[in-house]
């Protein structure tokens, strides 16, 4: 299927420092067996049954034993290699007693393996510049388990390594029950950190949609009590029945020769022969309305919603041109009922927001879903209304200016995706072709894709007739079902489910109008402005900076790398630096409701309609000490984006609208703020470690239930209006053109007044001997622990900050192997580092874990004691390098993309250190030795100026 139908569903290396190839490993390599000849079929097995056009940049094959595997070409990012093996074995291929099999071998075969001791899997791959739990990881579903490497800088000696390794995760993972004794609590960890209002949800949605199906109750995490019962045995006959190299796909991508990458999977994938007769994939059932059609859930840690589906059998189609023609059709009858649904949650609706969306599940169920989320608690009516503009899309057919207009936003995307195909990067491409093989589908180029999408439209596919057919259909099926979930008990909710579902709705008679809007209708800026100076500042990645008479400062890059890609950024203001620190405000709406809330006399709705068709940005955040607006265009769109950029801050609207919806949806998600330790973090964590300063973490409820679109307004407007300006353009532009764009858009602006209010200052809070303590209401034996230390700010010690991530990245790595590998107390501990360019003050160091209750001493014992090792002696070289080689790597991939030059040099108009700081990068970071971090740590990991804080569950505190 074309990937734009998949619903719901984007290396300059600049230091010689860093690019040195990585050594071949050590150890020593067992003796290989001739190679196994390639059995390849006319057609490539990905194809059977399509007419799509192949895309030859795969090349396709399989193995005498039946592995399959597609191998390809792809330079981005340069140096990196992605291998994906895909085993055709999940959570539905489970018996009751094996619940959870599945996920745990994922975990065991990390763990270790016929060519890898127990633990060391991490290692070696670290010391390839793989990052732990990004570059490789793994993931289990309910039809499927996918191993994942990216391995950067790929020599063939690694990559032999790693085909090798993971070919013996597959064939031959260590069951031993050593090993499983030893990751069983880490499986257990996973269960237990899992929020517990989300996984009740997801049960009962499960449990309603696919009733009479396995996949009711097949949760990959399995069961508490089947994996306290699981033992070597059980396991490893699971792992015989279902890895077999028959259900096996290995897909491999990078900047190599494909004939390597093919002759690896030949080499080491070939001698692998499958243990005893070959099972027969089980019948996932198909859904039949003889259930119950509503369910209901008491969650207050959740959102009132209410979900409907309408269910049908999951078919394997032909993957063919006719076949994604008519879900295109489908496609844009779904986008013309939430567009609408979107209007009228926009205008005030009873609901919130609303949307649907169609989709196969796990080979189980075709679904189409509507999610309603309701203002206030009442579903009832909420349902009503989305209920009725479905009925009406089915009664009366669209426009056709609505059509033309989802067809227009269409073509725009699929026009976008062949001009930057070239740099499309090869994880993206490998998940893809992962995800097609898992819905039994195939994948095609972009250009294909545009012709089958054209040939439709020609073919006058797109009527209001054949939408309004489809817009029916989708909503037809074997069963209808409802979800509601409220925050208080009501014994008759179930049957007022059911009769919500029964009950006749009439459809909404909205009258459609054509937005006929053009950038002509935006706010007249001033006469352009001139330019004062030009100068190279950066001469290593060739950065100009341009000064206009109006003061407005522009950096740019001039890169066709990226094809089709131009980054803009435009700083004003002084951000963090210039909000409130003695009191609360309603900066906490900016990033929702600021640029919702209009340009000029336009609206939501005429921006949406001015830009949908065009490859432009209207995204909004807070630095530290500017405000930005961003987005991602081309060089063609690079104009109008800068247009809107610069009508927004000489004359923003002030719709209400956005406002109130934003404070609505804020204060309806305040209980899922308590619900578990996670939660708790995320709404209290910065607020405290930055002493109470109301500029960070969630606000009060009282602040928000204070927020009015006047105070709203009180805010931003003078925000908006006032501070210097750095507008950043990086990619495939030119640069004439941009300097003459901005001069007629932000360079036309009337100059700016300066703020001489010195920004607030920053403050650490003070060591506690006991921590402080937060409670939660979620699961009782869920809780959480941090500890953190102060460390600096601000651009004059960039260098400093580098060599502090490394020190994080240690401390992680070892925080990792003790609490998670060795005590099992926890899944995902994690250690980082933040430090704030744009303040003087406010950088950190923290270390979190999801633990236990009665672990959350056990916690600080252990991160107390890696900080006091890491004070008393210098770490050895392995173990820096295993930190600094995935680092530098990563650096490494990220510089082939322009957003990492332009997130690098940001503000370094007004800051010429950020600007300097380029060419120091490479040093800073291959240069640093264990005398230097044991030196920060002994700087900054101090006992005495420690903070800790737990969660822990409210009962467990009273």
């Amino acid at each position: 299927m074309l990937s734009i139908l998949r619903f719901p569903r984007f290396a300059f290396l600049a230091f010689a420092l860093l690019s040195p190839a990585l050594p071949a490993q050590a150890q020593t390599a067992p003796a290989q067996t001739a190679a196994r000849p390639v059995q390849t079929a006319d057609d490539p097995w990905l194809y059977k049954g399509s007419d799509l056009v192949h895309d030859d940049e795969w090349k396709f094959g399989r193995l005498s034993n039946g592995v399959r595997y597609a191998v390809r070409k792809n330079g981005v990012p340069p140096g990196q290699v992605s291998v994906r093996v895909r085993m055709d074995v999940g959570s539905l291929m489970e018996t009751d007693s094996e619940r959870g099999f599945a996920h745990l071998i994922e975990h065991l075969s990390f763990r270790g393996s016929v060519y890898v001791p127990d633990g060391e899997s991490k290692r070696v791959w670290q010391r390839l510049g793989v990052t732990f739990g990004s570059d490789s990881n793994a993931s289990t579903t309910f039809i499927s388990t996918t191993y994942k490497l990216d391995l950067p800088n790929a020599t063939e000696a690694g990559l032999d390594e790693s085909f090798k390794i993971l070919a013996g995760m597959m064939s031959g993972p260590a069951l031993t029950q050593q090993a499983l004794t030893a990751e069983r609590p880490v499986v257990l960890a996973e269960q237990r950190e899992q929020p517990g209002p989300q996984v009740r949800m997801q049960d009962a949605m499960l449990d309603l949609i696919f009733a009479g199906q396995p996949l009711a109750n097949r949760e990959p995490i399995g069961t508490v009590e089947t994996l306290n019962a699981a033992t070597p045995a059980s396991v490893q006959a699971f792992h015989d029945r279902w890895y077999r190299p028959e259900r096996a796909v290995v897909i491999a991508i990078g900047d190599v020769d494909p004939a390597m990458l093919e002759a690896l999977v030949v080499k080491h994938f070939s001698a692998w022969k499958g243990v005893g007769p070959a099972p027969v994939t089980p019948n996932f059932g198909k859904p039949t309305p003889d259930h119950p059609v509503a369910a209901s859930i008491v969650e207050p840690a959740i959102q009132p919603m209410a979900m409907m589906v309408i269910v049908r059998p999951w078919t394997v189609f032909a993957d063919t041109v006719i076949f994604n023609q008519k879900r295109m059709i489908d496609l844009v009858a779904l986008r013309i009922i939430n567009r609408r649904l979107e209007t009228r949650a926009r205008a005030g609706a009873s609901f919130l927001a609303a949307g649907g969306d169609l989709d196969d599940i796990a080979r189980s169920a075709n679904v189409t879903t509507i999610n309603v989320l309701p203002v206030g608690d009442d579903w009832e009516t909420a349902l009503r209304d989305a209920r009725a503009e479905i009925a009406e899309a089915a009664a009366t057919a669209p426009t056709q200016a609505e059509i033309d207009r989802e067809v227009a936003e269409i073509d725009a995307i699929m026009k976008q995706r062949i001009n930057t195909a070239a740099v499309e990067s090869g994880v993206s491409i490998a998940d893809d072709l992962v995800q097609a093989v898992d819905i039994n589908e195939t994948v095609t180029t972009p250009e294909a894709s545009y012709d089958i999408f054209k040939q439709a439209v020609a073919n006058k596919m797109f009527t209001p007739a054949t939408v309004q057919a489809s817009a029916k259909k989708v909503f037809e099926g074997v069963a209808v079902r409802a979800l509601v979930n409220t925050h208080m008990p009501d014994p008759q909710v179930v049957t007022k489910v059911t009769a919500a579902l029964q009950a006749d709705v009439k459809a909404a008679a909205t009258k459609r109008r054509a937005l006929n809007v053009s950038f002509d209708q935006l706010p007249r800026l001033g006469k352009p402005g001139t330019v004062v100076s030009r100068e190279r500042v950066q001469p290593n990645v060739e950065v100009d900076q341009v000064v206009f008479s109006n003061g407005v400062r522009l950096l740019m890059r001039q890169d066709q790398s990226e094809v089709g890609k131009v980054f803009v950024n435009v700083r004003f203001g002084h951000g963090m630096n210039a909000l409130p620190a003695d009191r609360p405000s309603a900066a906490w709406a900016g990033e929702g409701a600021l640029m919702a809330s209009g340009i000029g006399k336009l609206g939501q709705e005429e921006l949406d309609a001015l830009t949908g068709n065009r490859q432009i940005g209207l995204g909004f955040s807070i630095d530290e000490d500017a405000f930005e607006l961003s987005g991602q265009t081309n060089k063609a769109d690079l104009l109008d984006q800068l247009k809107l950029f610069a009508a927004k801050l000489a004359a923003p609207g002030w719709d209400p609208n956005p406002v109130l919806r934003a404070k609505t949806a804020t204060l309806a998600g305040y209980a899922g703020l308590s619900a578990s330790p996670d939660a708790v973090l995320s709404r209290d964590l910065e607020l405290l470690v930055h002493s109470g300063d109301p500029r960070w973490g969630i606000p009060p409820r009282a602040t928000v239930e204070a927020t009015t679109p006047q105070s709203f307004r009180k805010l931003w407007e003078p925000l908006l209006a006032s501070g210097p300006i750095e507008v950043d353009v990086f990619g495939d532009m030119d640069s004439e053109a941009t300097i003459k764009a901005v001069a007629e858009t932000l360079g036309a602006l009337k100059p700016r007044t300066a703020s001489t209010t010195p920004p607030p200052p920053v403050k650490f809070p003070a060591h506690v001997d006991t921590p402080v303590v937060r409670t939660h209401t979620g699961t009782p034996n869920q809780a959480a622990a941090v500890i953190a230390w102060p460390t600096g700010g601000g651009s004059a010690d960039i260098s400093e900050s580098r060599k502090l991530d490394i020190l994080a990245a240690i401390f992680r790595d070892r925080l990792i192997d003790q609490l998670r590998s060795q005590a099992g107390v926890s899944y995902s501990p994690n250690v980082d580092s933040s430090w704030p360019l744009g303040m003087t003050a406010g950088g950190k160091m923290i270390a979190l874990g999801m633990v236990p209750p009665d672990k959350t001493d056990f916690f600080f014992q252990l991160a107390r004691g890696i900080a006091a090792d890491l004070i008393a002696k210098p770490v050895d070289a392995d173990e820096l390098d295993r930190a600094l080689t995935p680092l530098k790597q990563m650096i490494l991939r990220r510089s082939s993309g322009n957003m990492f030059w332009m997130t690098l040099v940001e503000g370094g108009s007004y800051d010429p250190a950020r600007l300097a700081s380029v060419d120091t990068l490479g040093r800073d970071y291959a240069t640093t030795s264990p005398d230097e971090i044991q030196a920060l740590a002994a700087r900054f990991l101090r006992p005495d100026r420690d903070w800790t804080m737990v969660v822990v569950p409210e009962k467990a505190a009273k």
